[in-house]
């Protein structure tokens, strides 16, 4: 183990840990950068995503590089719903487009659980996906960090 596979918080989470952890993983993810979402998941971290079971760094990279090529204009919010000791809970919701310019809003809820490093070591989730108009997307901000003023999903109504 290195001080790179630090990452803080670290279990067990409290109400402020936990949503500071839900805001890191939602800010890496609107990255849209597979190599450095990789990084908070543990060497041998274990997926369930839809009807995906990846395992691992290496296929947790090549995953999000499909998700990205066919789930264009991604932005995402995530909200914690429950924690306990190294256990996390949370619902997001993101908006996106295909190549043929359909809109959907995405619909889930992950259960995270993270090592003593604060690397996630299992992550499930559960998704809907909803097709919108154009003119339905809540989510406007630029690609990339949601940013501090935009209100979340309670504040959505979502």
């Amino acid at each position: 183990m290195t001080p790179n596979d630090i990452r803080p918080p670290l279990p067990p989470f409290d109400a402020e840990t936990a949503a500071e952890k839900a805001r890191l993983a939602e800010d890496a993810w609107n990255s849209r950068d597979p190599e450095r979402i990789a990084l908070a998941y543990t060497p041998d971290s274990k997926w369930r995503n839809r009807s995906e079971f990846p395992i691992g760094r290496r296929e947790i990279k090549e995953f999000l590089t499909r998700k990205w090529q066919r789930e264009l204009d991604y932005r995402l919010i995530k909200e914690v719903w429950a924690f306990n000791g190294n256990r996390i809970a949370v619902r997001f919701a993101y908006e996106w487009r295909n190549a043929a310019d359909q809109w959907h809003r995405s619909y889930g809820n992950e259960n995270w659980e993270f090592d003593d490093c604060g690397q996630m070591q299992v992550r499930i989730a559960s998704i809907n996906d909803l097709p919108i108009l154009e003119s339905e997307r809540l989510f406007h901000w630029p690609i990339g960090r949601r940013p501090d003023d935009h209100p979340g999903l309670s504040e959505l109504g979502l």
